[in-house]
């Protein structure tokens, strides 16, 4: 079935808020910086955690009660400067969020991509009011669990969002992966989902609280030996499904860009499981956990990537914008420019 859009005839009407009309090229751009943004804010999350410094600020939407900014002796300067510094770069992910929804709003990308970019906007604002409500619940590990945990949906999202912005809005939809492969796919996104789950109680129940004064309070109350082993096993369950995956790939003559894809998540896989098996024998050092968060948003994006390619559009004709209307209106703004 066809889902291909006919290029309008109709003159573009260029509004004075959208005289603009970015490339394929630059709405790529723009979305990587904000898939690199969504997994670096989790990074400087972690670090927040590991100094100590949740409670640096210990009050939201402002840092102490009365001042939005760090006050001289309310707490360490060091956990004011670290957790302050990770609330300014919301700031930075909502500029890069906004970016990209303008850019594919001067486009005039199809429906799909507008509200893609939406939800990216709308998952930064409330992920800062889920990051307000963990300070003022003083770091319970329920709460820390549920901040981190969206950020990996918006990771995986804004990852689709960057292959879809690559496609022709008039291309056709094309399955190009068979549908066990989907549906093995889709086995091994629940195992990546029970991944971080478990990842996030073996966090609570560690002894990096997110702030020296909170100590164990509010920590999850289990076996750690026990949770990071059900962690490990579940990371292993989704290597299995994922090296099926990536058989399939093979041995369905996929593209090769999708099978690069599917080698480069299985290394990465990999890196992820060693982190995490070090930190196990070294009983969890700091500086191992801003590595291991790391990973674990490159993990998501490629998966994410992966996953994306299982259906896209080919063809087209709208290979400036993406956009039929997009082109025509880069058109029409390169001629006034000229004239």
């Amino acid at each position: 079935m066809s889902t291909s859009v006919a290029p309008s005839s109709q003159p573009v009407k260029l509004k004075p808020i959208a005289k603009w009309a970015p490339t394929i090229k630059v709405q790529r751009f723009l979305a990587l910086l904000l898939l690199i943004f969504q997994g670096g804010i989790t990074v400087t999350g972690s670090i927040v955690r590991v100094t100590g410094s949740g409670l640096g600020c210990d009050t939201w939407p402002l840092c102490h009660e009365g001042s939005l900014v760090p006050v001289a002796g309310a707490a360490p300067w060091i956990h004011q400067a670290v957790e302050f510094g990770n609330r300014m770069l919301t700031f930075v992910l909502v500029a890069a969020a906004l970016a990209v929804f303008l850019a594919v709003l001067g486009a005039k990308r199809r429906k799909e991509i507008v509200v893609h970019s939406f939800i990216q906007g709308l998952g930064i604002i409330l992920q800062a009011v889920i990051g307000g409500i963990t300070v003022l619940v003083d770091l319970h590990w329920y709460a820390v669990a549920l901040h981190f945990l969206p950020s990996m949906i918006l990771v995986f999202m804004a990852a689709i969002l960057y292959t879809r912005i690559g496609e022709p809005d008039d291309g056709e939809v094309v399955t190009t992966f068979p549908s066990w492969i989907r549906t093995v796919a889709v086995i091994g996104a629940v195992a990546l989902s029970i991944v971080l789950i478990t990842g996030t109680m073996t966090t609570g129940a560690g002894v990096h609280s997110g702030d020296s004064g909170v100590g164990m309070d509010g920590r999850l109350e289990v076996d750690i030996d026990w949770i990071a082993h059900v962690h490990g096993y579940s990371m292993y369950v989704y290597l299995f499904f994922t090296l099926i995956v990536v058989a399939g790939l093979y041995r369905s003559q996929a593209s090769t860009h999708s099978k690069k894809l599917g080698l480069m998540l299985i290394l990465f896989i990999l890196v992820q499981a060693g982190i995490g098996i070090l930190q196990y024998r070294m009983g969890v050092p700091r500086w191992t956990i801003p590595f291991h968060i790391a990973m674990s948003s490159v993990v998501v994006a490629f998966t994410s990537l992966l996953w994306s390619q299982g259906r896209v559009r080919k063809g087209g004709s709208a290979t400036v914008t993406g956009s039929p209307e997009g082109d025509q209106k880069h058109r029409e703004l390169s001629a006034r420019k000229a004239a």
